[in-house]
């Protein structure tokens, strides 16, 4: 019953935004992650990229392929008159503009007239807002100006792209209902410094900062060495920790002594037995790149 439900689910999701046409001309992230969503659920999407390309697809080329998937990819030089007015003619069609640059490119392009003779709806993805909307900035300045990066340590996942490209997406339903209402040319605005402050609450409300509760302070959460890798435990409601406590340990001391007696996997074995939350900590490769999480079996 319940994967029936499941796949009525995802169906509908599938069909969600069928029949609405969004242009793209955003590169790298988080862009093309809004707009690889928007696919997902049923709208067409043109992604139009520059004479050079995405520099996505040359950084992380799986990746790239894995996003621009049902997609219809063309290459227009928006500096030219022929390139624009090819887009002219794309967005005669359109119902939504996704771009990622900054707002005196938009003018520049004479795109913000385009968004009204269309009538469509623009969503916008800035780094900044307001005086300083034209200021340069990428995932890691976000993070390092928000609190949300331990130096000298690299961030394995660029978290405001991620959040960035859902707010995109929410932005895209919200300018639709909109102009369902019959409202035209409307602008949706996704800023990333303010992604960036709203990700980081955790660590400003002293949650998963180091030493925090969720940073290191709670031994029955937290990642502990095995004899052959690494597991993850969050053990953090009590009825958990109780059950951690009496087949494991509840100190950090047992649990560092006792975790590394025996191999991840038999961890994780244990912690489905007895319903504890216990993960092994996997290698990138072995991660399942490229994997959607519903096809590993988690949903």
């Amino acid at each position: 019953m319940i994967a029936k439900e499941q796949h009525v689910s995802r169906t509908s999701v599938a069909e969600a935004l069928a029949g609405v046409k969004v242009v793209s001309l955003a590169v790298n992230l988080p862009g093309p992650l809004a707009a690889a969503r928007l696919a997902s659920m049923g709208a067409s999407v043109t992604k139009v990229e520059p004479p050079s390309g995405d520099p996505l697809q040359g950084a992380a080329p799986s990746w790239y392929a894995e996003l621009v998937v049902g997609q219809e990819v063309v290459t227009l030089d928006l500096k030219e008159p022929v390139g624009r007015s090819a887009l002219e003619g794309q967005l005669a069609g359109a119902d939504v503009l996704v771009t990622a640059t900054r707002p005196s490119a938009l003018a520049r392009l004479g795109l913000l007239e385009s968004v009204e003779r269309h009538g469509l709806v623009l969503v916008e993805i800035v780094g900044y807002d307001e005086e300083r909307s034209d200021e340069a900035g990428h995932d890691l300045t976000y993070q390092a100006a928000r609190g949300t990066l331990v130096p000298p340590t690299m961030p394995l996942v660029p978290v405001v792209d991620v959040l960035g490209a859902e707010r995109a997406v929410t932005a895209t339903l919200a300018g639709l209902r909109r102009r369902t209402s019959g409202q035209t040319a409307i602008r949706e605005r996704v800023v990333l410094d303010d992604v960036a402050f709203h990700a980081s609450a955790a660590v400003r409300h002293g949650l998963t900062g180091p030493g925090d509760v969720l940073g290191g302070g709670l031994p029955t959460y937290g990642i502990y060495a095995t004899n052959d890798g690494h597991v993850a435990v969050a053990a953090i409601e009590p009825h958990f920790a109780e059950r951690l406590a009496d087949a494991v340990g509840g100190t950090r001391d047992e649990l560092v002594a006792r975790f590394a007696t025996e191999s991840a996997a038999h961890w994780v074995s244990l912690g489905r037995s007895l319903d504890i939350p216990i993960a092994a900590v996997l290698s990138l490769p072995a991660a399942g790149v490229g994997t959607p999480v519903h096809s590993r079996g988690l949903d």
